[in-house]
């Protein structure tokens, strides 16, 4: 057990102190597991767009965490019904809600192991379940959905909930951007439970306009910003190309904890216990110390890819009316081989194309619901006044296609 006298309030940059509600939260956020987020990126190699963008996943769990702490209190204060298992199951599974990320976040993704961060989260949740003799079953039913009461799955992932409603500001904070410094602590105010269902109240519903908006604008300034797109591509593509080399028996050396996942020396069939441990020994720390090795190697391929990361020599991109099509990329493909002395499919890891989308609402998933003073309740889209509400359930699309710098077909 921790000491009593241990420090029970981080400062935040963002709320100030996030106090810590109870002894068995803190006995989490100092699990190795959970620690292991302090040295994981909120958002990728977005720094190499905005430098000022190094913060971690380990701030943006404490922050969901202090958000669902106010969203708690203000239920309460309106007469929801929150039991003390309840209330800390919700605490617990919005702080792990991301402890399943893996290096670099979602440049990454199921590119080490092919498992997406929630079911990695999840993983990770019931092993320290297991540790802490069961005390984390009601995190893993709310964050799993299976609660009898929605509202509280619904708190922790839906089209309005802590997580978004963190990362939002805190990342619009330390990218020094303004599009997503949303008002976090009133949209919370205007929440409520009918029906065992979140809704927001009618002095919300201006709130949730400017906080699609700044979702919106977010996703086309920061996270879809066509740099750190492509830096992202090239990540995955280093991550491909050290595998692929290994398989034909070229020597690449990295640490064991990741040489691990590169040489694929797991299965399906492989105690998920083991592998898990093994992905929580990963971090940006070994992905970077191997990107600063391999960038000396004897393949031209992955040197170009790891000195294009780390001197933030990228590939070019240009953003097109139509998807790149066949004869288009061949042409490119070409172009780049004779340039670099390579094969045509080779080329594959220097040319690019695809397509980046945006939606802030999905009319297909359960709807922001609004609560009118007559107990009317209307999906937000119907009950916004403003003339755009709709372009908010809109996809927006933009075809992209990359390569070294070359003149472009």
């Amino acid at each position: 057990m921790l000491s009593s006298h241990k420090l029970k309030v981080f400062n935040d940059p963002i709320y100030g102190s996030v106090a810590i509600p109870s002894p068995l939260i803190l006995q989490v956020i100092s699990h190795p597991f959970f620690q292991r987020l302090r040295r994981i990126s909120q958002m990728g190699l977005s720094y190499l767009v905005y430098p000022g963008a190094h913060h971690t996943r380990f701030h943006h769990a404490l922050g969901a965490m202090n958000l669902m702490q106010k969203a708690i209190d203000t239920l309460r204060l309106k007469g929801v019904q929150l039991s003390i298992e309840e209330k800390e199951g919700l605490l617990l599974a919005i702080l792990l809600h991301d402890i399943g990320h893996g290096p670099f976040s979602h440049a990454l993704e199921e590119k080490l192991i092919s498992k997406h961060h929630e079911t990695l989260s999840l993983g990770f949740m019931e092993l320290l379940n297991k540790e802490f003799s069961g005390q984390l079953d009601m995190a893993i039913s709310i964050f799993k959905g299976e609660s009898k009461r929605p509202f509280l799955n619904q708190l922790v992932s839906s089209q309005l909930d802590m997580d978004r409603l963190d990362y939002l500001k805190r990342d619009s904070f330390f990218a020094g951007v303004t599009e997503g410094n949303i008002n976090s602590e009133r949209l919370i105010s205007t929440l409520n439970v009918i029906d065992d269902s979140i809704v927001v109240e009618e002095k919300g519903i201006y709130s949730v306009e400017k906080f699609l908006m700044a979702r919106r604008f977010m996703y086309w300034q920061v996270y879809l910003h066509k740099t750190s797109i492509v830096a992202e591509i090239m990540l995955g593509k280093i991550i491909q190309r050290a595998k692929e080399l290994i398989c034909r028996g070229v020597l690449v050396e990295g640490p064991p904890n990741l040489m691990y996942f590169l040489n694929q020396q797991f299965s399906k069939d492989k105690d998920q216990e083991v592998i898990l441990h093994q992905f929580a020994k990963l971090d940006d720390i070994d992905i970077m110390a191997c990107i600063k090795r391999w960038s000396n190697h004897s393949d031209i391929i992955l040197a170009r890819l790891c000195k294009g990361i780390l001197n933030r020599d990228l590939m070019e991109v240009r953003f097109i009316e139509k998807c790149a099509s066949i004869a288009q990329i061949e042409k490119l493909k070409h172009q780049v081989a004779k340039e670099y002395k390579m094969s045509v499919d080779e080329a594959d890891y220097l040319v690019y194309h695809g397509t980046l989308w945006n939606l802030a609402y999905n009319p297909d998933k359960q709807p922001i619901r609004i609560l009118f003073r007559d107990g009317e309740i209307i999906d937000f889209i119907q009950a916004s006044r403003y003339a755009g509400a709709g372009a908010f359930s809109v996809k927006h699309e933009k075809n992209y296609i990359c390569s070294p710098k070359l003149q472009l077909p």
